[in-house]
């Protein structure tokens, strides 16, 4: 190969990667237009091949084009990971909300299956107190009713430890829902009405003995994230389960493909979701330092952001 007539013919290129470069150094890769950003990725690949021959030729032209690939993979890859930044920005800010109201009619099923579950166990608790016997544990029973004082205490002092907890369970409920829908249902539906039923049983064992104000404003800061994300966490598995039932004029593996990419979307959000929760379960809610009574405005304050959030124009657009 003759390295001049090479040279001669490649220089060309490195100019212009160089210039392409420098305005992407100086202004950001925004000031190229989609032509040039293209042009720009192009050229990188073809001097890195470059550099590649360099090597075998000169030792002075293989460290210039060294330079040149390095400063190419910066605005070429980072510019990269920042435009997928700027991607999961925006959906937080638009596409979640978008698709939180597109499924709202699943949200409200899921959630009316909790509910209904948990004023069915409420109600029954309360007329045949064997039942709390049946879907509470043995020790929150004898601490609640014999020691007259809630559980939750076990929490402070260990508050690290309890929250990676929390949280993991948590989403080990939400994502067992989600994917529950390829039973057809089944078993989201199973996981909805057990969660609805346990915390009905709970509710009537802490009012029965006069701990409901406490108890409350210990589930209130946390759960106002935490049942929402369950709920969506529902839904998922229930767009799953239409897809597989009811596809529709789709073919059912194109009813599966659009249904489930809803329901991933809505897991996108879920997982945020009980992080927070878990952390402001583990540090805020069984914290004896902070009042009742701030915990339930703190609750209050979170859903109502939550509810916002959700309902807010952007997510239309």
């Amino acid at each position: 190969m003759d390295f001049r007539r090479w040279t001669a013919r490649r220089e060309p290129s490195w100019s212009e990667l160089d210039r392409l470069l420098q305005q992407a150094e100086r202004r950001g890769l925004k000031s190229l237009t989609a032509t040039e950003i293209h042009q720009l990725a192009s050229l990188y690949r073809a001097v890195s091949g470059d550099l590649a021959r360099a090597q075998h030729i000169s030792p002075h032209l293989t460290q210039e084009l060294q330079a040149l690939t390095t400063r190419g993979y910066a605005q070429v890859y980072q510019g990269l990971r920042r435009q997928e930044w700027q991607a999961v920005r925006q959906f937080y800010l638009s596409g979640f909300p978008a698709v939180v109201q597109q499924c709202a009619g699943y949200i409200a099923v899921a959630t009316g299956l909790f509910v209904l579950a948990g004023l069915m166990a409420w109600w029954y608790a309360w007329r045949d107190p064997s039942f709390i016997d049946l879907m509470v544990p043995d020790s929150i029973i004898r601490q609640v009713r014999d020691r007259q004082e809630l559980w939750m205490g076990s929490i402070v002092g260990v508050e690290p430890y309890a929250a990676s907890n929390i949280m993991v369970n948590n989403l080990k409920v939400s994502f067992a829902a989600a994917a529950g829908g390829i039973t057809a249902g089944l078993a989201t539906v199973y996981i909805l009405l057990l969660n609805g039923v346990n915390i009905g049983a709970i509710a009537t064992l802490v009012g029965q003995n006069n701990l409901a104000f406490p108890f409350w404003a210990f589930v209130f800061p946390h759960g106002a994230l935490e049942l929402p994300a369950i709920f969506l966490a529902g839904a998922a598995g229930l767009l799953i389960a239409r897809a597989l039932l009811f596809p529709g004029r789709l073919r059912r593996v194109d009813a599966l493909k659009c249904h489930s990419t809803q329901a991933a979307q809505l897991m996108y959000g879920v997982v945020p979701l009980l992080v927070i929760a878990g952390i402001i379960e583990g540090f805020f809610s069984p914290n004896p330092a902070v009042p009742d009574l701030l915990k339930y405005v703190a609750g209050t304050g979170l859903f109502a952001a939550l509810v916002w959030y959700c309902r807010r124009e952007g997510g239309m657009e």
